[in-house]
C-alpha cells in the first residue's frame, strides 16, 4: 500500500505521520509512506526578480525539510519506509496530484495545518482534497 502524507509542520501533521506509520506497521502488505511538503510560492513569484537566483526555492527548501524532520524520524523510529518529497504550488492541489500520479493508494492529512482562524474547524487544504480526491482520505487531529 502507498501512503502519502501531508506535512506542513502542524502539531496535527505529526500527528498524521503518526497514524500512518501505525498503519504502515499494522497492515501486512508491502507499504511505503511518502512525506509530502508543498509550498505555496505564487505570491513569491514577484520577489523572485529581486532576489538572487535560486535563494526563494533555496528558502522554502529549507522550511520544508525543518517540518518533515519531526515525521521523518517518527517512521524511521517505526521501522517504516518512507521518501520525501517537496513541491511548490498550491497545496490541495499539488496533493491530488502527487495521489494521482504517484498511484497512491490512501491520503492521511491532518486535519487543522498551520493556517488562520478562518479555517477553525477544518483546514482549507484538507477541505479541498477531501472534495477532490478519488482515493481514500484519512484527517487526523
Amino acid at each position: 500500500m502507498k501512503i502519502l502524507v501531508g506535512i506542513d509542520g502542524s502539531k496535527s501533521s505529526v500527528s498524521a505521520a503518526k497514524h500512518a506509520a501505525k498503519l504502515a506497521t499494522s497492515l501486512r502488505t508491502k507499504n511505503r509512506v511518502t512525506l509530502l511538503s508543498v509550498h505555496d510560492d505564487s505570491g513569491l513569484k514577484h520577489f523572485k526578480r529581486f532576489a538572487a537566483k535560486g535563494a526563494i526555492e533555496d528558502y522554502l527548501r529549507e522550511i520544508s525539510e525543518k517540518d518533515l524532520l519531526a515525521a521523518q524520524k517518527i517512521l524511521d523510529a517505526a521501522g517504516v519506509a518512507h521518501d520525501m518529497q517537496i513541491e511548490y504550488g498550491r497545496a490541495a492541489d499539488v496533493l491530488i496530484e502527487v495521489s494521482t500520479k504517484g498511484k497512491f493508494d490512501m491520503i492521511v492529512l491532518g486535519s487543522k495545518g498551520r493556517s488562520t482562524l478562518k479555517n477553525f474547524v477544518m483546514g482549507s487544504v484538507a477541505l479541498s482534497v477531501l472534495s477532490s480526491a478519488t482515493i481514500p482520505v484519512v484527517l487526523v487531529r
